[in-house]
């Protein structure tokens, strides 16, 4: 099997790559990135490129069985709006072109369950899409694009992933921010603690990716997160007891905590600590992944179970 990873130098993009070459019979990963990939061997091909611009077919010499267009710009904050649409909207439509072009028949897209927008309700992939920030209104642009392609070809495969917020060893992201804390004994719950907050363990993910690989429809649309999701207060509870960390955790207002966090950025404009993710962490994300679910894929981690294997596969970061 040969496959092409944009964005493949990514946090999730690399471990796509490093799965597929512990369980495929791969022949070649092709990863494209403005970054460098630590993924080094004789059955990788490392190319630097935006996908900004146009790809040229000539770059594979390959017939490529499937692509993965996860190359896009979603931190928030840390972009220019413009950037969001001139990123993630003009790569889909050159991922598309690009497949098109060498006659690949798969694509698996990462969307991203901003597409929803904010809801205190539980969100599915049938539910109604009211994306509110540039990167959301990006992705749901994306999305159709990568659905045009998919209409031109009926013997085309098209999967769209919504994932919540992903974690996993080295993580980068909030899970991770949220135990560094925690171990300080420096974690206050933005506002109230019983919000529901979704996020999905990486090798879950990979799990998921796998599952719908092997089905044959045409479109797959799926959420992926953790199932069931728990509200923040249970978040807390159960990383401090499976990683055995004793500190008090109370609640402050948001409103305080941004004020502290404009304090903080005026000081260190470089810190994680920003108004923009401390509102972010005070709503809640409540994502119900029904596709999975209805199809009966088996959702092994949870929290605890999550922690356990990430001290077994990385325990340095625990």
């Amino acid at each position: 099997m040969n496959i092409v990873i944009f964005g493949g130098a990514g946090y999730i993009g690399t471990f796509i790559a490093q799965h597929f070459l512990n369980t495929l019979n791969i022949n070649k990963i092709y990863i494209f990135d403005i970054n460098n990939s630590s993924l080094k061997g004789e059955k990788i091909i490392f190319k630097i490129h935006d996908v900004r611009k146009p790809i040229n077919p000539s770059f594979v010499s390959e017939k490529i069985d499937w692509i993965f267009n996860l190359a896009a710009i979603h931190r928030e904050p840390g972009h220019e709006k413009h950037e969001y649409f001139d990123t993630n909207i003009a790569g889909a439509e050159n991922v598309c072109q690009f497949a098109e072009a060498i006659d690949c028949k798969n694509i698996y897209f990462t969307s991203s369950i901003s597409v929803y927008g904010k809801s205190k309700e539980a969100k599915n992939e049938n539910s109604a899409k009211y994306p509110e920030t540039p990167y959301g209104i990006s992705k749901y642009i994306a999305e159709k694009i990568h659905k045009i392609w998919l209409a031109r070809n009926n013997e085309r495969r098209l999967i769209i992933c919504r994932p919540a917020v992903i974690y996993g060893p080295k993580d980068p992201g909030n899970i991770f921010r949220m135990i560094k804390a925690l171990k300080k004994g420096l974690f206050f719950f933005p506002g109230s603690p019983n919000i529901v907050k979704s996020f999905g363990y990486v090798y879950g993910l990979l799990e998921s990716i796998d599952f719908t690989m092997l089905k044959t429809d045409p479109l797959i649309i799926y959420n992926y997160s953790d199932y069931p999701s728990i509200t923040t207060k249970e978040l807390v509870v159960r990383i401090k007891k499976e990683l055995k960390i004793r500190c008090f955790t109370p609640s402050a207002p948001i409103f305080v905590l941004v004020l502290v966090a404009r304090l903080v950025i005026l000081f260190n404009k470089s810190s994680d600590f920003h108004p923009m993710r401390v509102r972010k962490a005070g709503f809640p994300t409540n994502i119900e992944p029904l596709y999975l679910k209805v199809q009966g894929f088996n959702f092994k981690y949870d929290i605890e179970i999550a922690i356990r294997h990430w001290k077994t596969v990385c325990p340095e970061d625990l």
